[in-house]
């Protein structure tokens, strides 16, 4: 999967919200995610901003360059519809994006009054170790006074704002890890309006995201395509197209192409192809899945058979199985080495579906008493 295909996905996040008609309230407006807005609107409103700045730790060789992109939407027409927009910096030695009179950057227009600049820059850190910083600015002038209102705003904003650095002949340094020779230079990075995360497998490339990701982040193998507000379960969202009236797919058809477009593909979706968004486990960290663990001197093995303890006062439905006779299916060790036990019960009719579909009961070591 390419950067690119991970992009399209999340340009699209928050563009229509299921029911999808234009008429539903929380689609009055488009795109809730990564908004740069012009300014006079942003200085009135405290929560809201008019730029985008990306700053990550870069190890670099001698002749590395950088390369950026930004990639936005831009509300045109009625309903707010998105016209995609992309501004490409070609690649530039890291060595003179360390000048002060690197210039003042990339001016570019939208539709109607909306204006930007985007600027790249690099401050030295130590010998092959820099930081670079992307800067993306709304620079429209609304005739308002500052008292625009929030649709308003909108036509001259960068909608879902995401930006792409690519380096050749060097590294970045992971911008959510909180360790390494490196942590302190990347603590120190400023980051407004984007979340970048590493998004290539050699490190070569930062995707700024509109939202929280991991690094690598990719898009699930069974997934049928963006549904716009896909960061939820998509066999959910799915499902709930089926169930749109004649009128909401009357009022779909009759807006956005790209909505109609969506709901076209999601309702051609198979049975086989809906059972394969059911959902699945994947042992990614070499901690997960532990045959045994030791917690306090006590070894805890998987099928241990084990009495239910759930501590008092916690989870409703814990204490329902207080005193339940259950199986450890699974041993899980997280990041910061305290233990999970995933378990099934042993009078659930569907303990087997349990175990074949991977979804357990969670609860600590000190909640289970072994049998």
């Amino acid at each position: 999967m390419s950067v690119e295909q991970l992009v399209d996905s999340l340009l699209y996040e928050g563009y229509a919200l299921y029911p999808y008609t234009a008429g539903a309230t929380k689609n009055a407006t488009p795109t809730p995610h990564g908004i740069v807005y012009p300014p006079s609107y942003a200085e009135a409103n405290p929560f809201a901003n008019a730029l985008l700045r990306a700053e990550v730790v870069l190890e670099f060789g001698p002749g590395a360059t950088v390369a950026a992109a930004v990639r936005f939407l831009q509300a045109s027409g009625e309903g707010h519809q998105g016209v995609e927009r992309a501004i490409e910096l070609a690649p530039v030695a890291v060595d003179d994006l360390f000048s002060s009179s690197a210039g003042d950057g990339f001016h570019f227009e939208g539709e109607g009054e909306m204006r930007g600049r985007v600027r790249i820059r690099a401050e030295l850190l130590g010998d092959g170790l820099a930081r670079i910083k992307l800067c993306v600015h709304n620079t429209s002038e609304l005739d308002d006074g500052g008292r625009a209102d929030r649709p308003t705003a909108l036509r001259s904003s960068l909608l879902s704002t995401h930006v792409v650095l690519r380096v050749e002949e060097g590294r970045f340094v992971s911008p959510v890890e909180n360790e390494g020779p490196h942590v302190e230079a990347v603590a120190a990075c400023e980051n407004v309006n984007t979340w970048p995360v590493l998004a290539s497998a050699e490190d070569d490339t930062i995707l700024g995201a509109s939202m929280f990701l991991p690094d690598h982040p990719r898009i699930a193998p069974e997934s049928l395509g963006g549904l716009f507000d896909n960061t939820e379960i998509e066999e959910a969202l799915l499902l709930h197209v089926q169930t749109l009236s004649d009128a909401e797919r009357e009022e779909i058809a009759a807006q956005d192409p790209k909505v109609r477009e969506m709901i076209e593909r999601a309702e051609q979706a198979t049975a086989e192809e809906m059972i394969g968004l059911h959902g699945r486990l994947e042992m990614g960290h070499p901690q997960l899945g532990e045959a045994t663990a030791t917690v306090d001197g006590l070894t805890i093995a998987r099928g241990a058979r084990v009495v239910l303890r759930p501590r008092a006062g916690g989870d409703t439905y814990d204490a329902i199985l207080a005193g339940r006779n259950a199986t450890i299916e699974r041993i899980y060790v997280d990041y910061e080495d305290g233990v999970h036990l995933g378990v099934t019960i042993d009078d659930d009719p569907g303990q087997e579906l349990m175990r074949d579909t991977g979804r357990y009961l969670y609860f600590k070591p000190e909640e289970v008493e072994i049998r």
